[in-house]
């Protein structure tokens, strides 16, 4: 990665930072070798040139997804890359076939579905993003195809994420392999499911992770022949053997030591057990607990682990009695005996630890305290004791709860393994190491000794993997490359391993000396390598020493080395643990061998490390390596934080920058031809005129620009690997500076001509616009004329639209109305809650009835009273006429005698006294006149309020009455909602009952269906005609009555089989539907035929027959094809048009027992029996068809109640229909399925079109693009065609182009989101012209067969929509939300959005204020739970039911057609032929 020459003043150049570790900034000083640079945050800064990098400013802004694609593969260049692709969420990035994952720390469930695996599954590798899922592919198929076995190696530091990575490359292999495991559970999901064990007993906290995996892990999936998981098994490395005895601080030991203290009481009172403080081999740390774990509930979890994989409640209770052993094993201390280095146990406390540790682990006390603090020394002559002093004492205790952790860690992956189950015949696997990274702390000691040998071991492997790959690349293309130095690590693995004289060989020496120190061990370190340029002497420190490793310097602290590696295997401990009485502790100490009992007694960790390491290494070389770098990016553990200092460092140790060192040294710059073309063509245009070819131009510019050092691939794939780029680079943008200048002089001309236009404009416009202010003025008047007119027209429109409205609102209603019906039909199915709102309505109509009549009292009462008043005031009326009259007559007597005693009257004498007696009584006779015309006044009076109150009761009465027929219609209208309620339910209870009597086993598709078995014969019931046991005796005689025209059968017996004359009939109709009919006009003969005979033999109201199966047995064998589409679209007719009419004739029987009282009185007379007995009973079929002659009209469709047979016909005849329409969709499904994927991607054309004025050149080139597109539309002309031709309902032409367009929308939709180089500007306007075509093709479809078709594309039409608009950057995130793609969801819009790159143009991709607000709203989903998937589902359900055809067909009329000529022969189908009324 050495720094290019050519830096000047004015380059864009990265250069160091101790923050950012590298920045970006421009070069405006260059003083001999000194750099002066601005940096972006406003800084100064001054660097050497050969720390200073060149940066790529056309570099795309959503990165590159593999680096070696970068202009400059340099390690500021793969920062910024890998910086800008994890800004957008894209944590996986290639370098060469290496993958780098980045931790998101946050959960992307949308990377990890099913449909994400698919996708992935035989893709090549680069075709689609970086995933770690296109690793696993190719390492499966390179497994399936070469025969040899994979390995996945995932490293990275603590908290980078490698057991979750590890986790998704299982889940992706055992998604490849498809087979379960044992109880349901698959290989993967078992593998998984050992993790809590593993981690509780090899995890720890460490300084950088709480959770860190203290052992590397090699998980391997076995596979067959075949390439299915046959077997797995988890092979553990390297545990950290010494953190049993020795932690720092703030660490802690093994999580089980803590799980064990956090037990329930009984647990602990049972085991001894206390606070974690009171041990030895916990109190070293003042680290306890883990901020947000429990660890009494990660103990529960534990126990629940240890159950699923299988490990016994006694194996526990043994297990954790190991654990507690451990840690009363570790408050064991010593003090001097009284001989001379001797030792004893120190006091009370130490010999209730040991009592303890004797107990739970079941030895003899006196021997397990004779073998901590005794030794026996076996001689030729004799056998000695040797006792210990306290600090070789200690050192015993310590190896011997070594080896009891290390014994028990071992059986539990052996427990494991057992319970997953291996396949020891599998010739092949796929391993996952998932193994510790490079660790350099402030402090480091032995552990990291060990973890950083294993990771030069590891990288060795992967730079020679790496270089090997990169040779194996230049070979295929024969380029040179014997000058590329390959830069090993050998030195660095000598020093570590090398015997004799390596730093484990010096460490093992030092510990088998009793009187070595970790000074002298340091001292002799230094003595050997002190002229070894990997090793280094601090300057401040004795005991300290330096590594130069391949991620950097490390300085290891020797001071615990010793103690750390000692390893005795001790013949008094295995001598004892053997001899314990528990079985579980004695399996984990086998007696040893013969031969290793007389070998020597020492060993070290770091031999045995070095060992299973070699094992490892060895397991790696056999296999084909796969790599995975997991980085973390930040230490607090959070979301969208990129530390580069952090990421650049574990870079360099997970040896990505090593391999771009290796790729730098060969050809760092790659581009295709036609990338080539396209970038540089501007320096020599003359050339992209000429007829060349893409090589030979390529060629020719390098020439004409003097260049050397490119070599040429030689293989026809048009890969071009140059050295010299930068040079080519400056040329190309000087060109585009002159351009851009030259623009800017025309673009300054063009203004002052436009300014000048303006001006005449101006005045042009104003004499313009008086002219018009003049017209206006005049035009004034008569635009209140035409207000008024148009008011007037308005008005008219108005009156209509309300009309059409008023129209629209019934067709509505009407709508509704049938949706109702739907839903009731629906709920018809539901027994209970049919009787329940049977219920309710008869309470209802009980309730009206006795409302009814209520009223009906009331209304008579009302009459009543009025009558009796009206009489009362007629007779007091006709007495007050009568007393008038008699008043009047009584008058005009007065009157007569008062006249005649005038006219009588003696002399004038007399006179003054007969005057006033007669004034008297006139008088009083006037006087009783004016009461009696006040009386008759008062009784007028009274008459007319009783005429008025009279008047008010008939109003009140009629509205009563008005009312009484209102709730009399709402009666009927309830009672004919219960009848039809009742029907339903009848029907539905008909249907349940023949789904309980067929066995669900039954498969509708095949010859399955009608291999069923024959149906059973049901006893007839009386019910079967409705004939209750009152009208027993009226039927008998009704049957006597009719007995001369046909006797009838029993209702007791079984109906008899069909005669052999039927039996021939039924043979011929099959035989005749066999062959292809063809249709009469629209209408298929087949479905008509077979309807019109099963009508006439009363097949339907049968119990037992065999012709329904005979049917479907027909259909099944004609659809054996599944390819011929003429036979399916024929049968697709006529099933469905079969279906239609069994769904418009048949009903359930049993119907008419719901039906309610008050409507089975309309057929309660002798006639209506009768008839009701002659529908319901098949045996009296006779009466109908006297002669052949009983029906009017057998064609007229009728309803029948259909039995058993008949219905289960129903129903297998709508699986055929369903199956058959799958069929003829997923035909065309695979026909297309190729071409789409040809379609999404614009194929690549010829530098012809990029030269400007070649038209017949480029319409080649655009009939060329289109060509994938109008193979679709064929394909879909054909199907149309050939439904068409079979006359299949529009109404399922409709359904299955709907789902062809659906799925069409979701592979161009997915694969879009899934392939950044689809996201285009240029390859947006090549799938908007395909588009295009299928839009014309709707239309000439039309709607009646392409339906809403279109609108099925409307995911990926806004998609193209939103990638082929201009001015992106301008587009506000509501603009695009709500206007542009208002079906996208922001998933999807994000994705679109950064992975966007215009090829054509050079504009940008949106803001980035709205990619930040999109981010911001992807965040709220995911704390909402909302689903953060952007790839669509394809639908491949049924769209439609049996009620949705029977709607959308048409009344057939069946009366004219005209039966084939083998049916027409025969005499026995007489009633098919056509006849007159």
């Amino acid at each position: 990665m050495a720094a290019p020459v050519n830096i000047i003043v004015g380059s864009h150049v990265w250069v160091e930072d101790p923050t950012l570790a590298w920045i970006d900034g421009e070069v405006f000083k260059i003083s001999g070798e000194e750099v002066h640079v601005q940096t972006t945050n406003g800084k100064t800064a001054v660097a050497n040139i050969s720390k200073v990098f060149p940066k790529d400013t056309e570099a795309p802004p959503g990165g590159v997804d593999d680096m070696t694609k970068l202009s400059y593969l340099h390690e500021p260049g793969v920062l910024h890359n890998l910086a800008m692709r994890y800004e957008l969420n894209e944590i996986y990035t290639y370098t060469g076939n290496i993958l780098i994952a980045i931790n998101p720390f946050q959960r992307l469930p949308h990377l990890y579905d099913t449909h994400m695996m698919e996708q992935y599954k035989g893709a090549a590798f680069g075709e689609l993003n970086p995933h770690v899922f296109a690793v696993a592919d190719v390492a499966y198929r390179a497994m399936m195809n070469e025969g040899k076995s994979n390995s996945i190696l995932v490293s990275g530091e603590s908290g980078a994420g490698k057991t979750e990575t590890t986790k998704m490359l299982m889940r992706y292999l055992a998604y490849l392999g498809g087979r379960s495991g044992v109880e349901g559970r698959t290989v993967e999901q078992q593998v998984l499911e050992s993790n809590p064990v593993l981690e509780a007993f090899g995890n720890a906290k460490t300084v950088r992770n709480n959770n860190s995996s203290r052992f590397g892990k090699f998980v391997e999936l076995q596979f067959d022949k075949s390439g299915r998981i046959s077997g797995a098994a988890v092979r553990t490395y390297l545990l950290e053997r010494s953190r049993v005895c020795q932690i720092s601080n703030p660490e802690r030991n093994y999580h089980c030591f803590y799980l064990l203290c956090a037990a329930p009481p009984e647990v602990k009172e049972k085991f001894k057990l206390g606070d974690p403080k009171s041990f030895h081999y916990l109190n070293q740390s003042d680290c306890y607990a883990l901020d947000g774990v429990d660890d009494a509930q990660e103990y529960i979890a534990t126990i629940r682990a240890m159950d699923v994989v299988g490990i016994s409640e006694e194996e526990q209770e043994a297990i954790f009695g190991v654990v507690a052993a451990i840690l009363h094993l570790g408050n064991v201390d010593f003090a001097k005996g009284s001989e001379v280095d001797s030792s004893v146990i120190k006091d009370e406390k130490s010999r209730f630890h040991l009592n303890m540790t004797a107990e739970l682990l079941k030895c003899d006390v006196k021997s397990l305290e004779d073998a901590l603090v005794k030794r026996v020394m076996v001689t030729p002559e004799e056998i000695i004791k040797r006792p210990l002093d306290p600090v070789a004492a200690v050192g015993s205790r310590d190896a011997l709860a070594k080896t009891i952790y290390s014994r028990l860690f071992d059986w539990l992956v052996d427990k494991i393994n057992s319970s997953i189950g291996q396949d020891p015949n599998s010739k092949q696997l796929i391993g996952v190491l998932d193994i510790y990274g490079f660790e350099s702390f402030k402090f480091n000691s032995f552990e990291q000794f060990c973890i950083n040998f294993t990771n030069e071991k590891l990288q060795q492997h992967f730079n020679q993997h790496v270089f090997k790959m990169e040779q194996e690349e230049y070979t295929k293309e024969e380029i040179n490359w014997s000058y590329i130095e390959f830069v090993d690590n050998q030195d660095v693995l000598d020093l570590i391993e090398k015997k004799p004289g390596g730093i484990i060989a010096l460490l093992d020496e030092a510990c088998m000396f009793p009187k070595s120190t970790h000074e002298t061990f340091a001292q002799k370190l230094f003595q050997t390598f002190k002229n070894n340029k990997r090793f280094i002497k601090p300057k401040l420190s004795r005991t300290s020493f330096t590594i130069s490793h391949y991620a950097g310097e490390v300085t290891y602290l020797a001071d615990l080395f010793l103690d750390k590696n000692k390893d005795y295997v001790v013949a008094e401990h295995q001598d004892l643990l053997t001899a314990s009485t528990c079985s579980f502790v004695a399996s984990l100490f086998p007696p040893p061998a013969e031969e290793s009992s007389k070998s020597s007694k020492f060993s070290s960790i770091g031999s045995r490390f070095k060992l299973q390491l070699q094992s490892l290494m060895d397991t790696l070389n056999s296999t084909e390596p796969h790599y995975i770098r997991c980085v973390k990016p930040n230490n607090v553990l959070k979301p969208a934080i990129f530390e580069n200092a952090n990421i650049i460092q574990q870079l360099r140790c997970g040896g990505v920058l090593e391999a771009i060192r290796i790729s730098c040294a060969g050809y760092p710059t790659r581009r295709t031809f036609s990338e080539f073309l396209n970038r540089f063509g501007v320096l020599a245009p003359e050339i992209l005129e000429g007829n060349n070819d893409d090589k030979v131009a390529c060629q020719m510019i390098l020439d004409k620009m003097g260049l050397k050092g490119y070599q040429f691939h030689s293989q026809g794939q048009g890969i071009l690997a140059c050295k010299l780029y930068e040079q080519l680079r400056r040329e190309a943008a000087a060109l585009k500076i002159q351009k851009n200048f030259r623009r800017h002089t025309a673009r300054e001309s063009y203004l002052t001509v436009r300014s000048s236009t303006i001006t005449l404009q101006t005045g042009l416009r104003a004499m313009a616009a008086r002219n018009e202010f003049r017209f206006r003025k005049q035009t004034k008047a008569a635009i209140i004329i035409q207000a008024t007119l148009r008011c007037h027209a308005s008005y008219s429109y108005y009156k209509s639209l309300q009309k059409a409205a008023i129209t629209t609102q019934c067709g509505w209603r009407r709508r509704v109305a049938r949706r109702e019906l739907r839903k009731l039909k629906m709920a018809a199915r539901e027994t209970g809650a049919l009787k329940e709102a049977k219920d309710k309505l008869e309470k209802r109509v009980e309730e009206l009835t006795w409302r009814l009549q209520l009223e009906k009292r009331l209304r008579t009462d009302l009459e009543e009273e009025k009558a009796q008043e009206i009489a009362k005031l007629q007779e007091s009326l006709q007495a007050m006429q009568s007393q008038v009259e008699e008043a009047n007559a009584r008058v005009k007597k007065e009157q007569e005698a008062a006249r005649k005693a005038i006219e009588e009257a003696p002399p004038i004498i007399k006179e003054t006294p007969v005057i006033v007696q007669d004034t008297e009584k006139v008088n009083s006779l006037t006087a009783e006149v004016e009461s009696l015309k006040a009386s008759l006044q008062s009784e007028r009076k009274a008459t007319e309020e009783a005429r008025n109150a009279c008047t008010d009761a008939e109003a009140r009465n009629a509205e009563l009455v008005k009312k009484l027929e209102d709730s009399e219609r709402r009666v009927d209208h309830l009672q004919e909602s219960v009848q039809r309620l009742e029907e339903k339910l009848s029907n539905s209870q008909s249907e349940i009952q023949v789904l309980r009597q067929q066995s669900l086993a039954i498969s509708p598709t095949g010859k399955s269906l009608t291999a069923r078995q024959r149906t059973m014969i049901f006893p007839r019931t009386p019910e079967n005609g409705n004939v209750t046991n009152g009208e027993t005796k009226v039927l008998s005689d009704m049957t006597l009555a009719i007995s001369n025209i046909r006797e009838p059968e029993s209702e007791e017996k079984p109906q008899k089989c069909l005669n052999e004359k039927q039996q021939e009939n039924q043979d011929i109709l099959i035989k005749c539907i066999s062959q292809n009919l063809g249709f009469s006009g629209s209408k298929p003969i087949a479905a008509c035929v077979i309807y019109k005979c099963l009508l006439h033999w009363r097949s339907f109201e049968v119990e037992k027959t065999t012709v329904f199966d005979r049917i479907i047995q027909t259909i099944a064998s004609s659809i054996e094809v599944q390819d011929n589409n003429d036979v399916l679209a024929y049968w697709l007719s006529n099933s469905s048009t079969l279906l239609m009419l069994l769904q418009r004739t048949l009903k359930a029987s049993g119907a008419a027992s719901w039906t309610p009282q008050r409507r089975r009185t309309s057929s309660a007379s002798l006639f209506g029996r009768m008839s009701q007995g002659l529908r319901s009973s098949p045996q009296s079929a006779g009466l109908s068809f006297l002669n052949g002659r009983g029906l009017s009209r057998l064609d007229d469709l009728r309803q029948v109640e259909a039995k058993y047979p008949a219905l289960l016909f129903k129903q297998q005849l709508t699986a055929f229909l369903e199956k058959i329409y799958g069929m003829i969709r997923d035909n065309l499904k695979k026909e297309i399925s190729p071409l789409i994927g040809l379609c999404i991607q614009a194929p690549r054309t010829s530098r012809a079109s990029m030269v400007k004025g070649r038209s017949h050149a480029n319409a080649v080139v655009q009939k060329a693009l289109i060509a994938h597109w109008q193979s679709i539309v064929k394909s879909l002309n054909r199907y149309l065609n050939i439904m068409k031709a079979n006359h299949v309902p529009p109404f399922l032409a409709r359904k299955v182009f709907t789902q062809i367009f659906s799925f069409i929308n979701v592979q161009l939709f997915n694969s879009l989101l899934l392939r950044r180089e689809c996201c285009s500007f240029s390859n947006g306007e090549y799938v908007k012209a395909g588009l295009a075509e299928l839009e014309q093709w709707c239309n000439e479809a039309t709607e009646e067969y392409a339906g809403l078709a279109w609108d099925e594309l409307k995911h990926i039409r806004q998609a193209i929509g939103f990638l082929v608009i201009h001015q992106k950057p301008k587009k506000t995130l509501n603009e695009i939300t709500k206007e542009l793609c208002p079906v996208l969801s922001i998933q999807q819009l994000y994705r679109i959005s950064t992975m966007y790159w215009d090829d054509k143009y050079g504009t940008h991709s949106v803001s980035s204020d709205v990619i930040a607000n999109m981010r911001v709203m992807m965040t709220e989903d995911t704390n909402n739970a909302v689903s953060s998937s952007f790839l669509l589902d394809d639908d491949s359900s049924i769209p439609f039911t049996v009620d949705d055809i029977s709607k959308s067909l048409q009344q057939i009329d069946i009366a004219d057609i005209d039966p084939p000529a083998l049916i027409r022969e025969n005499s026995g189908f007489g009633f098919l032929l056509p006849r007159s009324e």
